[in-house]
């Protein structure tokens, strides 16, 4: 769970980065969306969880966003993915 909790935002970020990317943002603009990406993890699971499968627990899902994905993305992951948008700009996106 905790595996899955930091492992998804990083993947959700290099998403996001190539959007940013992509559509031609700025360096801030792409840490930006890369940390909107990461964190489309705990704001949408909760409820989507609660609609898709009604019998599932929702301490469950509720303790892995709160509690794992979010500190993550708050102290460590925030700096994470703009490390990755200035290294994306100056290598990638040239």
């Amino acid at each position: 769970l905790v595996v899955f909790g930091v492992g998804m935002p990083l993947c959700s970020s290099l998403v996001g980065i190539g959007l940013g990317l992509a559509l031609g943002l700025s360096v801030g603009g792409t840490a930006m969306l890369a940390t909107l990406a990461a964190s489309a993890s705990y704001i949408a699971v909760p409820a989507a969880m609660r609609i898709s499968v009604p019998e599932a627990n929702p301490t469950l899902s509720l303790g892995a966003s709160l509690g794992v994905t979010f500190p993550f993305n708050v102290l460590v992951g925030i700096p994470i993915y703009y490390a990755l948008a200035v290294w994306a700009h100056t290598f990638v996106g040239g």
